[in-house]
């Protein structure tokens, strides 16, 4: 699918979301707005609106795509493991529980809404996937981070970094979707690679493809927002 961005303006927007974040003097309309560093790596995130599309009545998407840098490197993981991975998860510094780890639990519905909320996103051995429901019942599944599962032979840290780089796009009853496309510590290629790539994958999700893409703004958490695409 052909890519839709305007190349210069994608450039122009992305170089100001990182200027702005590192401190730097922006241009916004006819305005200088001057930056902020934060004492945090900012997320670079894009914004999308829909057009020509009724979410009640037309089919909803839902869709995963890997992007080739992590835009958030620092979200975190859990390990519901079976022994060795446990083990493998202690080595490679990710939190990790076992069976009777998440017994303790109890199925307590606070407790398990604790946990949902302490992690950005858990894997989980396939021996432990099927249990899930019965051991701490639909807690992770309504916090929409049921496990990925992790089989015998797969690699923990590939696995996470698959997990941390891939962004989802899906359809709720609203016209406006987000996602992470980088943060503010990458180069700025990375991120207008993840942009370009993103915007093509969701525009491969709907029905009249582009032209059901009404705009398009990228933005730091903290930073002002930047229209890419009209």
């Amino acid at each position: 699918m052909s890519n839709k961005l305007n190349s210069a303006l994608l450039e122009k927007c992305v170089s100001d979301v990182l200027a702005f974040a590192h401190g730097e003097t922006i241009t916004k309309g006819s305005e200088e707005v001057k930056g902020k560093k934060r004492n945090f790596t900012e997320t670079v995130e894009i914004q999308i609106t829909l057009k020509n599309y009724d979410p009640q009545r037309d089919k909803r998407f839902s869709g995963t795509f890997r992007l080739p840098t992590i835009p958030r490197p620092n979200i975190k993981c859990c390990m519901l493991g079976n022994a060795a991975h446990c083990e493998q998860a202690d080595r490679i510094g990710i939190d990790h529980m076992s069976v009777d780890d998440l017994k303790k639990l109890n199925k307590n519905k606070k407790l398990v809404k604790k946990l949902a909320k302490k992690y950005d996103f858990f894997l989980a051995s396939d021996n432990m996937i099927k249990q899930i429901p019965r051991l701490l019942g639909p807690g992770l599944t309504k916090a929409g981070k049921f496990p990925t599962l992790l089989a015998g032979g797969e690699d923990m840290q590939e696995k996470v970094d698959e997990v941390k780089s891939t962004i989802k796009f899906q359809m709720k009853k609203v016209m406006c979707l987000n996602v992470a496309v980088g943060n503010v510590a990458m180069e700025k290629q990375e991120i207008i690679v993840n942009t370009q790539l993103a915007s093509n994958f969701l525009a491969s999700l709907l029905k009249k493809q582009w032209q059901n893409i009404g705009q398009i703004y990228i933005k730091s958490t903290m930073g002002p927002s930047q229209q890419i695409y009209f």
